[in-house]
């Protein structure tokens, strides 16, 4: 018999697939080792969490924080925007809880993550693709007002359950695994919880870290889950003095470093692990020697649809 908490609702430590969101590997990458030989860079492997990307962090730390408020019980449904990757997260683990979940996504969203949110029973709502993450914020947020008591809105983007579950779990994950070398942290802008959360939490353990932020290089671009922040719907989280730069990333180079990190190293991954290349290149070419650190949010099988 699987226990339930206080608010009925299965208990997250019971449940043997969120026991392993975390402790996800630390790669070595060689792709830059030619041109900056004294530069090492390191990524974690986020698509080893069970729900396939780095959002099943922040999607458990908001999960487990509106249970414990009292937010979500019995009888309500998560809702929340998504372009993806967090709604799979949300998915698995109402899934594995027990917990209704529906979500906003933009519908031009990759044809692998839509099928992955159906097999999991998640009830899709489609928002404007031309609107793309803030549409679905403004539908989500519409949905919930219309109906408040039927929903737990966690709104990734201004939850502080967002960044705390990569401050808590990330940070010092790489801590460790460089053995406190990591002198330079690079990372991709969306709801900017994993650059917020890691970087506060690398700069609170170790003094003098960097931390570098990637952002689409303008407003229309097709990096799936990165914002451009200047023209999008800021989010609550966004804590700009976290960064110490701030690096623009094009669609065309961050597509093509992910496609070249496949073919020239095994490692698949998805077109925001391709920007945040962009960045760590940008890094290691001003910096020249030292320990660079960054995320790859997921893997390229959610993009195969969309591949050139």
């Amino acid at each position: 018999m699987v226990e339930m908490t206080a608010h009925g609702i299965r208990k997250i430590e019971e449940s043997p697939i969120l026991r392993q969101i975390g402790n996800t590997p630390l790669l070595p990458i060689k792709l830059f080792k030619k041109d900056f030989p004294e530069v090492e860079v390191y990524a974690k492997a986020e698509w080893f969490n069970p729900g396939g990307s780095v959002k099943d962090r922040p999607a458990l730390s908001m999960v487990r924080d509106g249970i414990e408020r009292g937010l979500l019980g019995p009888g309500i449904t998560l809702i929340d925007s998504t372009s993806g990757n967090t709604g799979i997260a949300y998915a698995m683990i109402g899934a594995a809880l027990g917990i209704p979940v529906k979500l906003v996504l933009p519908e031009n969203a990759s044809e692998e993550r839509k099928a992955t949110l159906r097999a999991y029973g998640t009830d899709i709502v489609y928002s404007d693709a031309l609107e793309g993450s803030d549409g679905a914020q403004r539908l989500a947020a519409k949905i919930y007002e219309k109906d408040p008591e039927a929903y737990f809105l966690p709104c990734q983007y201004d939850n502080p359950a967002n960044p705390r579950a990569h401050e808590e779990t990330t940070a010092p994950e790489i801590l460790e695994q460089t053995g406190g070398r990591v002198e330079h942290f690079v990372s991709c802008m969306g709801t900017t919880g994993t650059l917020v959360g890691t970087g506060r939490g690398l700069k609170k353990r170790k003094s003098g870290v960097k931390v570098h932020a990637v952002m689409p290089s303008d407003s229309f671009h097709g990096l799936e889950g990165m914002k451009h922040i200047p023209t999008s719907i800021r989010p609550g989280i966004y804590d700009e003095s976290v960064h110490d730069e701030l690096i623009p990333a094009s669609t065309e180079e961050s597509w093509d470093l992910s496609e070249q990190l496949t073919r020239e190293e095994g490692v698949f991954v998805g077109h925001s692990g391709g920007a945040a290349l962009v960045g760590v290149r940008e890094v290691a070419r001003k910096v020249g020697r030292g320990v660079i650190v960054t995320i790859f949010p997921d893997g390229g099988d959610r993009y195969l649809s969309e591949m050139r």
